[in-house]
């Protein structure tokens, strides 16, 4: 009898160490195959000239505040040709007089107007709708009420990634820095996903922007029928658009600090729950071959630290599990460094250890919670 448990428990552990490993050798693939890409990306310093007429696509809903902080840094953008539509989506606010008396002095602001109807409900994709159809302009670039341009730039090198094959462009938009205690993870988690997305994108596999900071052309979004595919969903006009239109060859990424579009972050657990569960809500959506991928990296990330924390706390080969810890942490180390200094989030670096089992804790919490739990409304 004892010799059939030894045989039991040896069976267990060997499956364990195998399991392990498995999960150790998924997460270096996803390090070195898939996220190293962002790593060696160089944006070009140089300003580039452009002059392709540019319309910049605002939905805002009692946004009154940050319109008057905000969108005068939009309006007196360094650009030849762009105009700035705002689209008024039933505010009870005083957004609508503050977009009037913007508009006196930026003529080249237009603002688009939804009333609340008693019947019909509206919600950000049908905003959107609206500002692209009423945009005088081929190229779109879309941004938050609460979103600020890093500079004066942010169009022009923007709009520098279209061409005739390029029809998408994803941009990067990080979280200001602050004494708030859900702050570090927040913007880390962001950086998370910008490495993901941005990095499918350089090899080919775009399979989500966001729509802080995101741009493609009217075109594209006409021939796609425009967000009728998941109009059913309240969240995704930005991921799940890109991920059902861009391709290895109409996509492409603009990470120059020009470029970056910073916002606030939440401040308090409940909207932070709020917010993540309208976000994961949607990846159920996506394309089966980038669940899949995305999955998988979630789920093995995840079983990797349980694994880790079961070695050390029944002292079960305690040194294998530690170098294996150390080896992926040194790996990510090295590729994390460049492309953290890139997205201007160096400091958060030294935050990697623990930030990133708690990162991939939080995606399996939200991803479930995503999966059951509906999301009635995106603001």
């Amino acid at each position: 009898m004892l010799h059939i448990y030894l045989s039991l428990e040896t069976y267990i552990q060997a499956a364990l160490l195998i399991l392990l490993l498995l999960c150790f050798i998924v997460q270096l693939y996803f390090l070195i195959a898939r996220q190293k890409s962002l790593a060696g990306y160089q944006p070009p310093d140089d300003l580039p000239i452009v002059n392709l007429p540019v319309s910049v696509i605002i939905s805002a809903r009692n946004e009154q505040e940050n319109l008057k902080e905000n969108l005068p840094l939009i309006l007196q953008q360094k650009y030849p040709d762009f105009e700035v539509i705002v689209v008024n989506d039933c505010s009870y606010d005083y957004s609508n007089q503050v977009l009037e008396d913007l508009n006196k002095e930026y003529p080249h602001l237009r603002i688009v107007t939804i009333t609340e109807h008693e019947r019909f409900k509206t919600g950000k994709k049908f905003a959107l709708t609206l500002g692209i159809k009423a945009a005088k302009n081929e190229h779109l670039l879309f941004t938050d009420a609460d979103c600020k341009p890093a500079s004066e730039n942010w169009i022009t090198y923007m709009a520098s990634k279209f061409s005739p094959s390029v029809q998408i462009v994803l941009g990067y938009s990080p979280y200001y820095s602050t004494n708030n205690f859900l702050n570090p993870f927040i913007r880390f988690e962001t950086l998370k996903t910008a490495i993901n997305y941005l990095s499918a994108a350089l090899n080919g596999e775009a399979y989500m922007g966001i729509g802080r900071n995101l741009a493609y052309t009217k075109t594209l979004f006409f021939s796609a029928k425009g967000f009728a595919a998941h109009m059913h969903v309240m969240a995704g006009d930005d991921d799940l658009f890109v991920n059902q239109n861009a391709t290895a060859d109409n996509t492409a990424i603009e990470i120059h600090p020009d470029t970056f579009v910073y916002t606030s972050a939440k401040t308090t657990l409940r909207s932070l729950y709020r917010q993540k569960k309208r976000h994961m809500g949607v990846g159920k959506l996506y394309k089966n071959n980038h669940r899949r991928l995305l999955s998988l990296d979630a789920i093995s990330g995840f079983i990797f630290y349980i694994l880790l924390i079961i070695c050390f706390v029944f002292k079960f080969e305690p040194l294998l599990a530690l170098g294996l810890f150390l080896f992926r942490w040194i790996i990510q180390f090295i590729i994390y460094r460049k492309t953290f200094k890139k997205l201007d989030a160096l400091s958060l670096l030294w935050y990697l250890p623990f930030f990133d089992f708690v990162y991939y804790l939080y995606l399996n919490v939200f991803g479930l919670i995503g999966t059951f739990i509906k999301t009635t409304q995106w603001k």
